[in-house]
């Protein structure tokens, strides 16, 4: 399994970043996929999940409205849009391979994450 983050920066308050995660080395399409972000000093949080039918998501409280996760098949990607950033979304966002009850799981497969920061 091999999962690769793009898209990362530095955004201010208010404004917009579009995730990437490129997928290898397994079936893309059978998986669930999941964003989870982490901040110093804090453990994973779940941010977001997507079965294997891209209608199927799932979000946190704190993003749910402003954050949206989808996936292309055919490219074995998932994606996070983020609008609407707030100085709290500041974390190291990974993808996951699975669905919200794996994703903040130690075991389960992530990248090595990009890095958002939101601030003015």
């Amino acid at each position: 399994v091999h999962l690769v983050e793009s898209g990362g920066a530095l955004a201010q308050p208010g404004g917009s970043l579009r995730l990437s995660c490129s997928a290898s080395g397994f079936t893309f399409s059978r998986d669930a996929m999941s964003w989870v972000r982490q901040t110093p000093g804090k453990g994973l949080e779940w941010v977001s999940s997507v079965g294997t039918v891209p209608r199927d998501t799932l979000y946190d409280e704190l993003v749910k409205g402003r954050f949206t996760i989808s996936r292309d098949n055919a490219k074995n990607t998932l994606y996070l849009q983020m609008n609407n950033l707030l100085p709290e979304d500041t974390a190291l966002y990974h993808c996951v391979k699975g669905g919200r009850s794996v994703a903040t799981s130690p075991r389960a497969p992530r990248g090595q994450g990009t890095q958002v920061t939101v601030n003015s």
